[in-house]
């Protein structure tokens, strides 16, 4: 992933020094297990863990020459430990090591993914309290629809990563496996009692059943739920896109003093952090495809998943950090402007309280159909004449023999669309 829109815990984690570094782990803690069972000689994983240096560009050199990444890296620690590391990696394969180190990647990742997500949902249960009561308009299909608030949006946004939190630990969960059972799995040369102590060690789980490689349904599982998290991400920035939009306005991304919002026109003040993790959602959504179709692979192995994860392992992780932290910080300093939202809520002249006016007239004893059919009427008049739909309602003798007015004026009252948002804060915030 390109530096721009990376961190550098991320980036740590997915560098090639830590990946030999966890290679050596696994190694480390093999070779301490085959020692204690006396499969090999005791004190090996001591010495190569004192002796044994990870030379990136030395791995590098060697793997030019025998084009197996493995093989290259425990060459260039042999060089280093001596003689005594010969007897690394007795009866695994180069899967135990790759596939149990990529768990281990994807882990560390999870864990710092898990806390972007809860400053995610500080921020969002700050935000929605503040707004609990501040009223906006909710829209279906972009269309004025009825009062909100613009504090249960928010808290909309945080219940959606309540469970994306959940998701998320159940895919590191996952991917929390170990496997140390030789070609094709069968442990026909190394003693099972070695994973099951590499992964105590690892703080992993044994993987139930390996076929030389563990099963990538796993993996796709995590980076499916990676997809999910940024489809999230895309629907917040999404809706920010649309509430800063000039004939909208109610909320604004924090502009600095000497930013620049366009190279021609000075007056702009563009949404370019929501936009920018639109694009970067569509990054991660984007290999999904790739991780699903890495399920299926021929007989107990083959490679065809290997460049994929190669690509998709870093990219996905670095990226999605990247844009929590992104919306995070973009939550935090988001202008609303309540003025705004209660002037556009007054922008279709109170055709918004179509509904309570149309089961009013059904409590009056009107059949539905006919009470639907009158409200429209009036409704559209409004829109086209640019009337108050409050005296359209009032020149109609049917309804005013039907409703009272004192009603009718209480219907056109934001107040009662408010009174349960306590109800709901208290089953999202519980």
């Amino acid at each position: 992933m390109i530096s721009r829109y990376s961190r550098k815990e991320l980036v740590r984690i997915w560098s090639e020094e830590n990946k030999y570094k966890i290679w050596l782990d696994v190694e480390v803690a093999a070779a301490e297990a085959m020692g204690k069972l006396k499969i090999i000689p005791r004190g090996v994983s001591k010495i190569v863990r004192k002796k044994g240096r990870i030379n990136v560009k030395r791995i590098h050199q060697i793997e030019n020459k025998v084009k197996h990444d493995v093989i290259a890296f425990l060459t260039s620690i042999t060089e280093k430990a001596g003689i005594k590391a010969r007897y690394l990696h007795q009866g695994m394969t180069s899967s135990d090591v790759l596939d149990t180190s990529f768990n281990i990647q994807l882990v560390q990742s999870g864990s710092i993914l898990l806390k972007d997500i809860d400053k995610i949902l500080s921020v969002l249960k700050k935000k929605a309290n503040k707004y609990k009561f501040t009223p906006c308009i909710g829209r279906s299909h972009g269309i004025h629809a009825e009062p909100i608030t613009f504090g249960l949006k928010l808290a909309s946004f945080y219940e959606e990563f309540k469970r994306n939190k959940i998701r998320l630990e159940r895919a590191i969960n996952e991917v929390s496996t170990c496997a140390i059972s030789g070609a094709v799995g069968t442990f026909a040369n190394i003693d099972p009692r070695v994973e099951i102590y590499v992964s105590k060690k690892l703080k992993l789980k044994p993987e139930p059943i390996s076929t030389q490689i563990i099963p990538r349904d796993r993996h796709a599982y995590y980076f499916s739920v990676l997809g999910i998290i940024a489809g999230s991400i895309e629907r917040v920035a999404t809706e920010i896109r649309h509430l800063q939009r000039s004939e909208v306005y109610e909320l604004q991304e924090f502009f600095s003093k000497d930013q620049k919002g366009s190279s021609a026109m000075p007056h702009k003040k563009n949404p370019i952090l929501s936009e920018n993790l639109t694009g970067l959602a569509r990054i991660v959504r984007s290999h999904v495809t790739p991780a699903l179709e890495n399920i299926a692979l021929w007989h107990e192995r083959d490679i065809s998943h290997s460049s994929v994860e190669r690509n998709i392992g870093p990219d996905s992780n670095i990226t999605l950090d990247f844009a929590l932290v992104r919306l995070s910080n973009l939550l935090d300093n988001m202008i609303v402007y309540p003025k705004n939202m209660l002037k556009n809520l007054n922008l279709t002249k109170g055709v918004i309280f179509s509904q309570e006016l149309m089961l009013e007239l059904t409590k009056s004893g009107l059949a539905r159909e006919k009470a639907y059919k009158i409200i429209q009427k009036h409704a559209k008049n409004s829109y086209s004449k640019n009337i108050n739909l409050m005296e359209l309602i009032k020149t109609d003798k049917l309804i005013v023999s039907k409703i009272s007015e004192k009603k009718l004026n209480n219907i056109f009252k934001f107040s009662k669309h408010l009174k349960n948002i306590n109800f709901i804060f208290r089953r999202v915030f519980k």
